[in-house]
């Protein structure tokens, strides 16, 4: 049977790994994001059809097409992985310029929320539902120094993930939400050069390969529809996260 997923972010780095998966895995794969050639690169990877559809997901007008693009081709939508996401720079919150918390607050947070409702709105037509995947971070739990926007957008699709899960039931849709710590990509390799700790120091610390991420969404992704993996986390196990810094 045909199934359709929609991933943003997916012009590179966890995106272009997991699109790539999901085509491997006889998946249709629609890929969002920003610039259209390194989206086509995606496209070209894969064993399935695909689609590379230019988006800013904190535009609502981008965000519809997209999902009517994807439903005039494939004729449906079975999962959803937000991932689109940015961060800001490191520094204390009074010296972050108002117009950075917007633009993190307009993709990781609104961008989130207008893909998974324009993605709820056409699973709720289908007789199957369907599946959406938040990429939450451990910033959805754990900060860290002068991380406020990123870190606030991040606690926010927790409880996006919660009310999505739980208003989705009577549907057929769940939600589900992977939180990932140093994942090697963009803004995971960042971590391996040194990073600032909590208790002043800057640390180098270890990083993992994408494809356990790939892996855990499939997994994600296998469950009867009668079950839901709410949350799972995949990190460096000997990252300085679980623990006092």
């Amino acid at each position: 049977m045909k199934k359709v997923a929609v991933i943003t972010g997916g012009g590179g780095g966890i995106g272009r790994a997991v699109a790539i998966a999901l085509s491997d895995d006889g998946w249709h794969v629609v890929v969002a994001g920003r610039t259209k050639a390194s989206l086509d690169e995606t496209v070209a990877l894969f064993k399935t059809d695909g689609l590379a559809v230019a988006c800013d997901v904190s535009a609502q007008t981008d965000v519809s097409d997209l999902f009517k693009q994807t439903v005039a081709k494939f004729g449906q939508v079975d999962m959803l992985f937000n991932n689109a996401g940015i961060a800001a720079p490191a520094v204390p919150i009074d010296e972050l310029a108002n117009d950075i918390w917007n633009q993190v607050v307009s993709i990781n947070l609104t961008g989130a929320f207008l893909c998974a409702q324009a993605a709820f709105g056409q699973m709720r037509k289908q007789t199957n539902g369907g599946r959406i995947i938040n990429n939450g971070s451990v910033s959805a739990t754990t900060p860290r120094p002068f991380s406020a926007p990123y870190t606030c957008t991040k606690h926010a699709i927790s409880g996006l993930t919660k009310c999505l899960s739980l208003d989705g039931r009577q549907f057929g849709i769940s939600c589900s939400q992977i939180d990932l710590g140093n994942v090697t990509s963009k803004m995971g390799d960042q971590m391996a050069l040194g990073v600032l700790q909590a208790n002043g120091t800057t640390l180098a610390e270890p990083t993992i390969p994408v494809k356990p991420v790939c892996d855990a969404i499939l997994y994600m992704l296998s469950v009867p529809k009668e079950a839901n993996v709410l949350n799972m986390t995949v990190m460096a196990n000997d990252m300085p996260f679980v623990g006092r810094g």
